[in-house]
């Protein structure tokens, strides 16, 4: 009976891997024919602050150089429980400074929520909401993108998440290549089959009658994958823009990055129990397959705990010096399939850096390192299976003022 259970779990995760590997390949090619409109389209431009005072500055002087008529759009700091001068470097700069204080109600998702209720009581109303963290960094041309996307219908746009460190260390490397496969083949071929893609925590833009009407609600540690399952259960499609380029701050040792990613998972764990059987069923009711791919990301969570669990047990079964007791599904497959496998999961990670204009070898030479940091989302999700109530936020600390310019030279 365990083998059958044991068996029928690693053919539903080799149909996952498959699944997922046929969906990535069509973002292999990138559409680049967008519509152009004039801007007119008005934004809220929020950004979420906590004890932000060494990097909000940077991001507030980039805000107000954006190519955009500045009359189309102002900027609000939330700056949520702050007990450094966050808010007077903010008003330094003739920005609005919005100051929160709830130490029981900690947070992103508490903040946004607060913030936007704030801005309904506003006599200025905006036509969309556009939301950062303090230590991004954003395109100039991303308002340009977003008004774009907004004159053409869609009500809720990703943009590109790029890293704004990825040279700091192996770990900062780890995470730029990570989320160079997931924009481009995670979240491109989304949308080059108009699926839904999924928020990534900032660089979002919601329309703004919409949010009045779905209100925020989403306060977990992962308050963008919560509104995002929220948007595709209500049929509502998030859309990425590709060339709206957002450059997050990313932990520069493993400690930190194992503590974020620990909340990231812990957070996932919370969405998947709210959110897979709906999606799951309605799916299945209205025949669709966005909300169904919608609903398999949703568990990926319990596929990595799974299978972490399965293929420890397999190996320790393989190390006792007796008679194998549990079946591997690769013994009833030819050898082949395994190494195609694992080809097919090696190749695509240098593949997507040759596609996304990556020339540096020693980013190249980071796709060693980035196996351990992969690896290490086993034990992470393992050990957030069993903290997943724990509701406390991590803070990245920063350790230097990064500019725009400067992170796009080091790109070129």
């Amino acid at each position: 009976m365990i083998n059958t259970i044991i068996i029928l779990f690693q053919i539903f995760l080799a149909f996952v891997g498959v699944y997922q590997f046929t969906i990535s390949l069509f973002g292999i090619v990138r559409k680049r024919k967008t519509a152009q409109h004039k801007p007119q389209k008005s934004f809220a431009v929020l950004v979420a602050a906590h004890n932000e005072a060494q990097v909000v500055g940077a991001l507030v002087e980039n805000l107000q150089k954006l190519d955009y008529p500045k009359e189309l759009y102002d900027i609000f700091v939330i700056c949520d429980n702050c007990t450094d001068n966050t808010a007077e470097i903010v008003r330094g700069y003739g920005v609005q400074a919005c100051e929160r204080k709830n130490p029981h109600l900690r947070g992103k998702g508490h903040a946004i929520e607060w913030m936007l209720k704030e801005l309904w009581a506003m006599p200025r109303q905006y036509d969309a909401i556009v939301m950062f963290d303090a230590d991004n960094l954003v395109g100039n041309d991303f308002l340009v993108h977003m008004n774009n996307d907004l004159c053409e219908g869609h009500k809720v746009i990703q943009g590109y998440l790029d890293t704004k460190n990825p040279t700091d260390s192996w770990v900062t490397a780890s995470y730029a290549i990570t989320y160079w496969y997931c924009n481009r083949l995670w979240q491109l071929s989304r949308r080059n089959l108009n699926m839904a893609n999924y928020l990534g925590g900032t660089g979002m833009c919601f329309d703004t009658e919409l949010m009045k009407e779905m209100g925020w609600g989403a306060t977990s540690l992962v308050e963008d994958l919560e509104f995002s399952m929220r948007c595709v259960k209500r049929g509502i499609h998030p859309v990425l823009n590709y060339d709206a380029k957002v450059y997050d701050e990313k932990p520069l040792t493993f400690k930190a990055s194992a503590r974020q990613r620990l909340r990231w998972m812990q957070g996932h764990f919370t969405v998947a129990r709210s959110y897979f059987f709906p999606l799951l069923w309605q799916s299945i009711k209205e025949r669709s397959f966005v909300k169904f791919d919608a609903a398999l990301y949703s568990i990926s969570v319990y596929n990595t705990f799974l299978g972490f669990l399965v293929t420890a047990l397999l190996y320790m079964d393989n190390l006792i010096p007796a008679d194998n007791v549990f079946a591997s599904i690769y013994y009833y497959l030819p050898s082949w399939v395994a190494i195609v496998a694992i080809t097919a999961t090696v190749v695509m990670f240098p593949l997507v850096m040759m596609l996304e204009g990556i020339k540096s070898w020693k980013m190249y030479a980071h796709l060693f390192s980035m196996v351990f940091f992969q690896l290490s989302w086993l034990p992470i999700t393992f050990y957030a299976f069993f903290t997943q109530n724990n509701k406390q936020w991590s803070h990245t600390q920063h350790t230097r003022v990064l500019r725009l310019e400067e992170v796009q030279s080091k790109q070129v």
